[in-house]
């Protein structure tokens, strides 16, 4: 560690902050980072990139009205620059850019973005203060995010987890004609490729997505010299939608984004929307810029990935951190903590309550049931509750929330009526909570694992033209590129069709109900059939089926009981979701649950089918991904419960 202290010179056109380890560059008073020197290197970001492309915070907007998730592309150019925090142990500095209701084509917002240097700190911190004023036009934000664009000279090896990865491609590798797009342009054929070891692989940023909650650090390493550049996320409290959201970490750049707010994996639900002159203010970060590098050459920097995880730790148990110096970051001191225990009451697995162990419980901003997912304006604060479900959901910004969770191993969501408001220094415990998770009568058959996700059903080998060689024999083998198309090669006349007591959901179920390809321009809408037995029919009320999507993209899902022409069929969602998970690979985006009423008089004594059509077949994307899928008999009468 440097003895020196930080230092900071401001420059007509720069601003220099440096503390012996160090030396950052930004531009004045845009805020653009231009530089980073480290460890002998005069510069981390691209020297060929323009000042303006190396290291930038950055957001997409469009007016309101505006529908999709796309936008106005802008790069936040700061106004004016001033110095917060000047000693010897911290330099905070900031650029502000100010909305001005003259000037066309940006965002209706006031912006202050913040940089941080700290003495004997490797590595400096960002975050911004982003604030929209009652009586400002109304507006759409799709995304924002901070964006390093690395020299590519120096770095090729990438790692996001730790079975995800890699040396990349270069970016060269990824244009005509070393690459061939493919059906989108983020994935591409690496047909001549400057490392011959990568040709025939797919290179698409997609593949490399991550869950918030898992998405803690990531970044480059330099092998000559041994240096690592990391981006360490310590909290989930400013990102959008929740802990299973998933954004994009590092691809090909060699590039590494902070994302903050995105639409991806959610579609428009995902879009920040400041509607009927709202005042709005949030703070995204900060977020922490890390580097390090090997004592001795001879060292395997492949360790930096391992020393970086350990940072990344320290910066977690640091969070709520003590020294940004706005007033609109609050210190541990000035939030809350709120505790309690979820129990699960269903009377079909057990006559006492269930812990609800390993629940996802936390606060968001008060909405419906479920409302979390698709929340982007406010704060979230999640934890994991233990093996007997208590949980507790520390550092909670002051505010008023309402308390969210939800149960693998059971459909839907909770919601706690109480609406709960944190101040500063509170400890609340709201006790035993009870989740009753849908249930009429007994499970006659179910497929699936209710944890909202695809990832237990049948994922296919990839077409061998389009392999991504880190997820052969992998976990995350549904990152693979084409998997769409691989249904109508295994199914290339007839659908799926599903056996209950015979098939195997992990052998037998496709992992995503796609359209089947007939030609270049023509898909054919899919029907799967669920083939069951009944013993006899209960007379005494209807039956209910109960279906959990982990994604939808453009689809209608449509049921239909025993007659495969039934018109209306028995239920129909709707034309629903815009995740494009199916091409971003990403085994789940939003949460769906139908419970469908199933009148006995459709069903038969002896053998029955339902027939779950995706109706909508206009291209190769849309499609449905299942989380789960349950029969339950008509209810019975609660003092006659018991389990099958």
């Amino acid at each position: 560690m440097s003895p020196l202290g930080v230092q900071l010179h401001v420059q007509d056109r720069h601003v220099v902050m440096e503390n012996g380890i160090v030396r950052v560059t930004l531009s004045n008073p845009d805020g653009i980072v231009t530089g980073i020197e480290y460890n002998g290197i005069d510069n981390l970001l691209e020297v060929l990139n323009e000042e303006f492309n190396r290291g930038y915070w950055d957001l997409v907007w469009s007016e309101a009205g505006s529908t999709g998730t796309t936008g106005t592309f802008t790069r936040i150019i700061g106004a004016y620059f001033s110095v917060i925090v000047e000693n010897e142990e911290q330099v905070e500095i900031s650029f502000t850019t100010t909305w001005d209701s003259s000037l066309k084509g940006n965002a209706p917002l006031n912006i202050d973005k913040r940089f941080i240097l700290l003495r004997g700190c490797s590595g400096f911190y960002s975050y911004a203060i982003y604030e929209h004023l009652e009586g400002w036009p109304d507006f759409n934000m799709p995304e924002t995010r901070i964006a390093f664009k690395l020299r590519k000279d120096k770095f090729h090896y990438m790692a996001m987890a730790d079975n995800r990865q890699r040396i990349m491609p270069m970016p060269d590798d990824r244009l005509p004609p070393r690459g061939q797009p493919l059906a989108y342009p983020e994935a591409v054929l690496l047909v001549d490729p400057i490392n011959p070891d990568l040709r025939g692989e797919v290179d698409d940023k997609y593949q490399y997505s991550c869950e918030n909650k898992d998405n803690r650090v990531h970044g480059w390493i330099c092998f000559d010299p041994p240096v690592g550049f990391w981006q360490i996320t310590p909290s989930d409290e400013f990102r959008s939608g929740g802990p299973l959201k998933q954004n994009l970490t590092s691809h090909v750049g060699p590039t590494t984004l902070a994302m903050f707010l995105s639409a991806h994996y959610a579609g428009e639900d995902m879009v920040t929307k400041i509607r009927n002159n709202e005042a709005w203010k949030k703070v995204f970060g900060p977020v922490f810029i890390y580097l390090n590098s090997t004592i001795f050459d001879e060292d395997d920097p492949l360790l930096l990935w391992e020393d970086a995880k350990l940072q990344m730790m320290v910066e977690v148990q640091s969070w709520p951190y003590s020294f940004p110096a706005s007033d609109d970051f609050p210190t541990f001191e000035q939030r809350g903590n709120i505790s309690g225990r979820l129990l699960i009451q269903d009377w079909y697995l057990s006559e006492d309550y269930i812990a609800a162990d390993g629940a996802y419980v936390g606060l968001a901003p008060p909405g419906d049931v479920g409302s979390w997912q698709r929340e982007s304006k406010g704060y979230q604060f999640w934890s994991i509750a233990d093996e007997d479900g208590y949980f507790s959901i520390n550092n909670v910004r002051a505010g008023d929330y309402n308390l969210y969770a939800w149960v693998p191993g059971f459909i839907g969501d909770y919601k706690y009526e109480v609406a709960i408001s944190v101040t500063s220094g509170c400890e609340i415990d709201v006790g035993d909570l009870v989740y009753e998770p849908p249930r009429d009568g007994p499970t006659l058959w179910e497929i699936g694992i209710p944890d909202r996700s695809a990832q237990e059903f049948y994922v296919p080998d990839p077409n061998p033209k389009y392999v991504n060689r880190l997820f052969v024999n992998h976990p995350d083998r549904f990152r693979q590129y084409g998997l769409w198309e691989r249904y109508a090669e295994l199914y290339p006349d007839d659908d799926l069709v599903f056996t209950i007591g015979v098939s195997d959901f992990t052998q037998d179920w496709f992992f995503a109900q796609v359209n089947r390809k007939i030609d270049e321009n023509t898909y054919q809408a899919t029907t799967w059939q669920i083939k069951f037995q009944l013993d006899q029919v209960d007379q005494t009320g209807a039956y209910k089926l109960r279906i959990a999507l982990a994604s939808a993209t453009v689809s209608e899902l449509q049921v239909r009981i025993n007659d495969p022409k039934a018109n209306p069929p028995q239920f129909t969602s709707g034309v629903i979701g815009k995740d494009n998970t199916i091409a971003r690979h990403g085994i789940h985006g939003l949460y769906w649950l139908f419970n469908i009423d199933v009148p006995n008089a459709l069903l038969l004594q002896g053998d029955n089918t339902i027939y779950l059509t995706q109706a909508n077949a206009t291209g190769p994307f849309q499609g449905i991904l299942y989380d789960y899928i349950r029969l339950e008999a008509p209810s019975v009468d609660p003092n006659n419960r018991h389990k099958n």
